[in-house]
């Protein structure tokens, strides 16, 4: 059992890399082009996602302006939806989707969506499982190395069970993110605030964006499978 620089099991990680940077370039483009695209209503994001939550009876959640770019999110604690100064302020059609996305998780939360409240759930368990999982596997490593097989292969096996967490947080994320776009599109439409020519481009900003999460699915995918080589070698 080893996991080194050289392991043949990294190249079990070259397709779910390839398709993360394929996805991020993807995100990018979508949202560098709808971004100069002015919706025809000229509503900004801020309006839009304050439409959204009122038609929706989420009169409770708060929209702030966050800082950085692509910082938009939903705070399910303090039901606050931050969304970006280009998202906030803007009136783009990407500047809308994202704004109706955020807005989408608001309603997930408001209408208890099982699979957000979930995930919410094993947030802090998983933030602790995705810290300690990589250092425990290399303990297990080094303690099975020094001659001490059972111990070294408990602490390995703890590793897996830790890291297992973070690939079930991404599995339960995906229908949380791509539910998000579905009610974003309905509200988006259903309220008027695009027009039908402008579902288009309002997709492909909300698909791209989707594709990251699947990505991220796929190297935790490709990392577990690692991971179970390493261990089935003992």
């Amino acid at each position: 059992m080893y996991l080194g620089m050289f392991d043949p099991t990294l190249v079990l990680l070259i397709p779910a890399i390839v398709f993360a940077f394929i996805a991020q370039a993807k995100v990018s483009g979508a949202y560098n082009k709808y971004t100069k695209v002015r919706n025809r209503r000229g509503i900004t994001g801020a309006e839009a996602a304050k439409r959204i939550l009122s038609q929706n009876g989420l009169n409770d959640v708060q929209i702030e302006m966050s800082k950085g770019k692509l910082s938009d999110h939903y705070d399910p604690k303090k039901k606050k939806l931050r969304l970006s100064p280009d998202v906030y302020t803007g009136a783009s059609i990407a500047s809308v989707s994202i704004a109706a996305h955020e807005a989408g998780h608001a309603m997930q939360h408001g209408k208890g969506y099982t699979p957000l409240a979930v995930r919410n759930a094993i947030v802090p368990a998983v933030n602790i499982g995705s810290m300690l999982s990589w250092p425990l596997l290399l303990i297990g490593i080094a303690v099975i190395s020094a001659g001490y097989r059972f111990e070294g292969n408990l602490i390995f096996d703890i590793g897996i069970i830790f890291f297992l967490g973070v690939v079930i947080f991404h599995t339960v994320t995906l229908p949380v993110e791509f539910n998000a776009s579905k009610r974003a599109m309905e509200q988006l439409g259903g309220l008027g605030i695009i027009f039908d020519e402008e579902r288009s481009g309002a997709k492909k900003v909300l698909s791209a964006a989707a594709m990251t999460y699947v990505a991220a699915l796929a190297i935790a995918v490709a990392n577990l499978l690692r991971i179970l080589m390493i261990r089935g070698r003992d």
